[in-house]
């Protein structure tokens, strides 16, 4: 696969190293609105073409697949010319903060007879992956309720957070996906309580930091999403489901196993910091699997759809905080 890259963050350059990792891959072009750090990672990767562009490295013949790593409002344009290029995509969530647009984005790149993927990272860590294997073999037997712990270490930057859409788009869209990733089932209805307890700033900003959901799938399972935007201690990444016939549980991830024992008790070492570190094989799982599916014209791993309903979560999650009340799926449906 010849692949291009646009937007080079922290994202997009995680996954430009990981494109240089694969033997069936070639990184062949990148794009940046800041040219000069397009240049930097053009020079370290050693990657022959640097467009300012993103339109002219989708245009460009020899691109087969372009990975969408900038901001969200340019995904939807930029996953539109794609598809007039007929280019196989791989696009950071969310596709868009729009379901208007993410129907046109989906229904686009159907009619160009291309690949659409959405990065949902969080499906290709293999602690998650085992727990989804356990629940399709019957392990826990029927599910009756999915806890999900998700706490970043710090906040976002406030011009961040006027723009993302709020914890519900940027942060828990990641636990909504992961919900019916791990319950193969759709939810039907949510509850959204939440307040501001860490940044004043980030209520003024009309959003809050602190967030529970709860989640009623159409089997009368239970889900339950706890979210901060401040865990002092690290990334504070676990999940559980409950079933008839038993759990199973993925904890944090630790800088070692180290475990001092001592009179005081014991002292383990500090969960890992922040998901470029928590989920770094992830990135490059999910980066794999896109491959695959392209070579193999397979449908996505992660598909339109699924970043689609992952935003419908988020919107109702919306709805239900505003109006203090359970909100059904199809309340949000445009």
């Amino acid at each position: 696969m010849k692949l291009g890259i646009i937007g080079l963050g922290r994202i997009g350059t995680i996954h430009a190293e990981n494109a240089k990792l694969l033997e069936d891959v070639e990184l062949v072009a990148v794009s940046d609105i800041r040219i000069e750090r397009a240049k930097e990672v053009a020079e370290k990767l050693k990657v022959k073409k640097v467009f300012a562009s993103p339109e002219d490295l989708i245009r460009d013949p020899e691109v087969e697949a372009v990975m969408i790593c900038s901001s969200t409002n340019t995904h939807a344009p930029l996953v539109l010319e794609c598809a007039r290029a007929r280019k196989h995509v791989f696009c950071e969530k969310p596709l868009s903060l729009d379901l208007v647009e993410v129907d046109r984005m989906i229904e686009a790149m159907k009619e160009a007879g291309r690949i659409l993927f959405v990065g949902f990272n969080r499906r290709f860590d293999r602690n998650f992956k085992k727990v989804k294997e356990a629940v399709e073999e019957g392990k826990i037997g029927t599910p009756h309720v999915l806890k999900i712990t998700s706490r970043d270490p710090e906040p976002p930057p406030i011009e961040y957070v006027k723009v993302s859409g709020g914890i519900f788009l940027d942060m828990t869209i990641h636990d909504f996906d992961m919900a019916r990733y791990i319950m193969g089932e759709e939810v039907e209805e949510v509850y959204a309580s939440g307040s501001v307890l860490v940044d004043e700033e980030i209520g003024k900003a009309g959003d809050v930091d602190t967030a529970v959901v709860v989640l009623r799938f159409r089997s009368g399972a239970l889900g339950v999403i706890d979210n901060s935007r401040k865990a002092v201690y690290g990334y504070d990444q676990r999940l559980e489901v409950f079933g008839t016939k038993g759990k199973i549980t993925v904890d944090n991830i630790r800088e070692d196993t180290t475990m001092l024992t001592d009179e005081q008790g014991d002292h383990g070492s500090k969960y890992l910091y922040f998901f470029l570190e928590r989920y770094r094989e992830s990135y490059l799982e999910e980066l794999k699997t896109f491959v695959k599916n392209v070579a193999e014209n397979e449908p996505p791993a992660v598909s339109g759809e699924d970043g689609r309903m992952a935003l419908l979560l988020g919107y109702a999650a919306k709805k239900s905080l505003e109006e203090k009340r359970a909100v059904r799926l199809e309340e949000v449906i445009p």
